[in-house]
């Protein structure tokens, strides 16, 4: 993961580089606004480390200016400590804040935080869900036999779903009441049995059991 340290305070500087190195981050650094932002747009860098108050070209203007041309996210470090330069700096996009002085654990920990919310900004949902010739489609709630469609009711939709997102996970009737009808619900747990005679109906294999698996006194399961 590389990162990008702009900060004039070479000293502190040098302590960041040398922390991040040891946590296994490659590190770039720049010790005035121009040269960072330089930097800034014409590499690419997982996370950026702003200083506020920097010669040549000062941290907000450089936020400022990098947000119109990427999307890197960017932690503002500044001695300051005010509600106004917190707003100003998230206001000009910086995604994070941390006053001088800090623990080092602090930023790492924020960077760490950073770098999750960015891959799961990236990663595209899961609208299929498989299981042995089974494909549940999350966009249309459409549940496909060996590519027919079977339409699902809203509540054999979400069913189906629990059941295919927890293969191999024997759910009791008591779990599946709670996700699907609210754990102050007043449904017994026989109506679970009910949907569970109604998807198999609708799965129409030979094989009740097939798809979805009883276990006596406890509930179901869809097993591998």
């Amino acid at each position: 993961m590389n990162i990008l340290v702009i900060e004039d305070e070479e000293a502190l500087s040098e302590f960041i580089v040398l922390e991040l190195e040891h946590e296994g981050y490659s590190v770039l650094t720049a010790y005035d606004g121009r040269d960072g932002l330089d930097k800034a747009i014409n590499h690419d860098f997982d996370v950026i480390l702003l200083d506020l108050m920097l010669p040549k070209l000062n941290g907000m203007e450089v936020c400022r200016r990098l947000k119109t041309a990427k999307d890197t996210p960017i932690i503002m470090i500044t001695a300051r400590d005010s509600v106004m330069d917190r707003v100003l700096g998230l206001d000009n996009g910086a995604d994070d804040y941390i006053s001088k002085p800090f623990a080092i654990e602090e930023l790492l920990a924020r960077i760490r935080v950073i770098m999750r919310r960015k891959q799961k900004s990236n990663e595209q949902p899961c609208l299929i869900i498989s299981f042995l010739d089974l494909q549940l489609n999350k966009e249309t709630r459409l549940l496909n036999i060996d590519k027919v469609a079977i339409e699902l009711t809203k509540k054999e939709y979400e069913l189906m779903l629990m059941f295919m997102e927890n293969i191999n996970r024997v759910l009791t009737r008591e779990q599946i009441i709670d996700s699907i009808w609210g754990y102050d619900s007043e449904v017994e747990t026989n109506v679970v049995d009910v949907y569970v005679r109604h998807l198999r109906s609708k799965l129409n294999s030979a094989d009740k059991e097939k798809y979805i698996q009883t276990i006596r006194g406890i509930g179901y399961v869809m097993r591998e």
